[in-house]
């Protein structure tokens, strides 16, 4: 009989049993494994138990405070507790809640256009209170500062000549004026020392300018008005000066009448015409592009209609050949002398000291073709060339009335030798 292939020893069997019950009895710790899993999870994700409170109490706060805002929105306040007995409390105004505040960078103010530095306040109360020292200095710096670096304690020689020759010649103070001064040291200073040099250098700038001080006295008589006639070319100041001294005169209590004869730039008419919107006075203006010579006319007539004490009168500020610049300005000089025979009484030339030796060159050629009885340097404040005014004085020997060092009102100066000496020299 063969062998039943299903049989099953009883040891075989009874193993079977037993791992079958391990099974069982695992399958069923699966869920409970599951849970303590799950659950420790849970925790990890919760706050902890004492920030539990803080939360809660802070989520109530919000609540208590929309609350109290809300009641703040319905309530009038509470009339105030000293109220008199019997006495009915003045009715409350309910309370407005104060609006958000609004941030700092909302819509910027509306700003004028840039116009003319002009401080009307200024004409009334003109401050000096920077120095014409520290105005200078630039100047000094490039002339002075230079000298003394060569000199530096050192006796005169050959070689301290051949230097300070150097140093002259590059002071825009032009060729001449610099051979001038040159030999003058060269003559009085020779085995000198550094302090004698200086001062031969500081007397003879002085006696050259000294020469050209005019001391104004600001006193206008006569049956007419006082005619200024303004030249200068485009960019030194010219119409910028023009305003100042209206200002000028105008703290002085005077009538001024501004023509606005710069008929080829349209932007020196509106810049006058702001000026004289600030100082207070009448501004006579013509077409652009129309006859200069008619406008200086016009001016003249309503200076004489309106009783005015002065006329100040701009001219066009083109770079010109001589023979056109003569043409133009002796038609305007004869224009202002058919109703004032001594018009104009002053003839400014406005120049601006940056330009340095070429401000000698264009005084040059006003010279040749008008009569100038004045100078004006401007924008000495920012220049390193300064000492061109010591050339234009020993050059053509015509008087320096103002001198231009910022862009105030009161910066308009009056030029005074011995000042600007002692502020070119560091001296006090």
């Amino acid at each position: 009989m063969e062998p039943n292939p299903l049989w099953i020893s009883p040891d075989v069997f009874n193993g079977l049993i037993e791992h079958a019950r391990l099974l069982a009895a695992g399958l069923l710790l699966v869920p409970g494994f599951l849970a303590l899993l799950v659950e420790g999870l849970t925790r990890k994700a919760k706050p902890p138990a004492a920030a539990e409170p803080a939360r809660r109490a802070a989520e109530q706060g919000h609540l208590d405070s929309a609350e109290r805002l809300g009641s703040a929105r319905e309530r009038p306040p509470a009339p105030p507790s000293d109220t008199a007995a019997g006495e009915q409390p003045a009715p409350t105004p309910e309370r407005q809640l104060e609006p958000e505040p609004r941030s700092e960078s909302g819509p910027a103010p509306v700003v004028e256009p840039a116009r003319p530095s002009v401080e009307p306040d200024s004409v009334a109360a003109p401050s000096k209170a920077i120095s014409l020292r520290a105005r200078l200095a630039r100047t000094s710096e490039t002339l002075v500062g230079r000298l003394g670096g060569i000199l530096n304690g050192r006796k005169v020689d050959a070689a301290l000549i051949e230097e300070l020759e150097m140093a002259l010649f590059t002071a825009d103070m032009g060729v001449a004026t610099a051979e001038s001064l040159l030999n003058r040291v060269k003559k009085e200073a020779m085995g000198s020392d550094a302090d004698r040099v200086r001062k031969i250098l500081r007397d003879s700038i002085l006696e050259k300018l000294l020469r050209v001080e005019e001391t104004r006295t600001e006193s206008i008589s006569g049956s007419g008005p006082h005619v200024i006639l303004v030249l200068g070319v485009n960019g030194s100041g010219k119409t910028t000066t023009i305003g100042k001294l209206a200002a000028r005169f105008s703290a002085q209590g005077k009538v001024v009448i501004l023509g606005a004869g710069d008929t080829f730039r349209a932007a020196a008419i509106d810049q006058l015409q702001v000026w004289g919107e600030r100082v207070g006075c009448q501004v006579i203006a013509g077409k652009p592009g129309g006859d200069p010579a008619a406008v200086a006319f016009d001016t003249v007539k309503t200076a004489i209609a309106t009783k005015a004490d002065v006329a100040i009168i701009d001219t066009a500020g083109r770079l010109q050949t001589k023979k056109p610049l003569m043409e133009e300005l002796g038609k305007i000089a004869r224009v202002l002398g058919r109703d004032i025979p001594e018009a104009p009484h002053e003839t400014l030339l406005v120049l601006d000291s940056n330009t340095g030796q070429n401000a000698i060159s264009q005084t040059r050629l006003f010279a040749e073709v008008t009569r100038l009885t004045g100078l004006v340097l401007t924008k000495l404040d920012g220049s390193a060339k300064g000492g061109v005014i010591v050339g234009l004085a020993d050059e053509f020997g015509i008087p320096v009335h103002f001198v231009g060092v910022g862009e105030g009102i009161e910066d308009l100066r009056d030029f005074r030798a011995e000042e600007f000496v002692d502020a070119l020299f560091g001296e006090d």
